[in-house]
């Protein structure tokens, strides 16, 4: 037996196997490398991650910072047994918080915790963070493995991620300039994203599903359908700012449209929404029907196929859409428009056909 093997004995016989913790971060070496931008100045391994940004060009640089995790969601990926995917939806949910406000995403941390490290599942996740930070350009600069021995149930692990972006303080995305006449335009969502997944499990255990049977109106499987990962909109937001001025920006999140539409809303002003202005997609029909959901309710709850918005002037909205229908990586849709606001009424009104 080695040294350092003997070093660790006592760590290991509590339940937490060093040894085993650093052969996982040899494996995912190549992996969290296969993320790094310009702007990381550091090799893996060091105690603090080191990130030189590239400021040339901008007036007053500003740092946006986000947090986040998975949630329930990744109760199903325990289920299904599928760990490739949550990554991606972990990277996802900080990166397009940072964007609203018109920053790009720098680098990104993750904390990654469970009762005993198996290699295996935790090389799929992190694979899936890498996955979700190349999509975003971001930089996966550090992170946190923990092993808690009794802390979680067996085969168990929680996730939190961390996002730094960067904008210049004269294009910081508000909306404090949002007026009535402003055109709403809608980026499609994947999925149900990792929001209201407490609700997805539970219509998901009664409805006698299996994981690898067709999704009602999909040809995908159940699995695939509930797991897909949360979209990210960061390379399309972007190019779109570098010609077309937005003046409010929202991640559709927890709490659906009522919730997040208001944020970044003048209180004069309400969001009127066109429902049936965008395709529904089969997981919402389902949701809708397997929980004996109202559309009012299901709008409170997920985004129902609309997983970010966009608020712009009308003259803007035409050449925004014709930018945005070029690109192979989203579908946009005019959902709506911004009027006054009646006294005491809500910002948010959907308008059911």
């Amino acid at each position: 037996m080695s040294e350092s093997a003997r070093r660790s004995q006592a760590y290991t016989a509590a339940g937490v196997d060093i040894e085993a913790g650093n052969r996982f971060i040899g494996r995912i070496k190549d992996m969290v490398k296969s993320t790094f931008t310009p702007g990381v100045a550091m090799d893996i391994g060091g105690f603090g991650g080191l990130f030189k940004p590239d400021i040339s060009g901008m007036e007053a640089p500003m740092l946006v910072a986000g947090a986040d995790g998975v949630g329930t969601k990744l109760k199903l990926a325990f289920q299904f047994d599928r760990h490739d995917t949550v990554g991606i939806d972990l990277v996802a949910m900080s990166v397009n918080d940072v964007l609203v406000q018109g920053a790009a995403p720098l680098f990104f941390l993750d904390y990654f915790a469970t009762g005993k490290l198996e290699s295996g599942v935790a090389e799929q996740v992190v694979a899936g963070v890498c996955e979700g930070c190349r999509r975003s350009d971001c930089a996966l600069l550090g992170g946190e493995t923990a092993e808690m021995p009794g802390f979680y149930p067996d085969g168990e692990y929680d996730l939190s991620g961390f996002a730094v972006g960067m904008v210049d303080t004269p294009r910081l995305v508000t909306g404090t300039s949002v007026t009535p006449g402003d055109v709403l335009i809608g980026l499609g969502s994947s999925g149900a994203h990792s929001n209201g997944y407490s609700l997805i499990r539970k219509l998901f255990d009664q409805s006698g599903l299996r994981p690898d049977q067709p999704f009602p109106g999909s040809d995908r499987t159940v699995a695939e359908v509930l797991i897909e990962p949360t979209k990210i909109y960061v390379r399309a937001v972007l190019a779109l700012l570098q010609t077309i001025g937005i003046k409010g920006m929202v991640h559709v999140t927890g709490g659906g449209f009522y919730d997040n539409v208001p944020r970044v809303l003048p209180e004069t002003t309400t969001a009127r929404i066109e429902f049936g202005s965008w395709p529904i997609l089969p997981v919402f029909d389902w949701l809708k029907t397997e929980g004996r959901l109202s559309w009012p309710e299901m709008l409170q709850i997920f985004n129902c196929g609309i997983g970010y918005i966009l608020i712009c002037s009308p003259e803007n909205a035409e050449k925004a859409m014709e930018l945005l229908d070029a690109r192979d990586d989203v579908d946009a849709y005019r959902i709506g428009e911004i009027t006054p606001r009646e006294p005491a009424s809500e910002q948010v009104e959907v308008v059911f056909p």
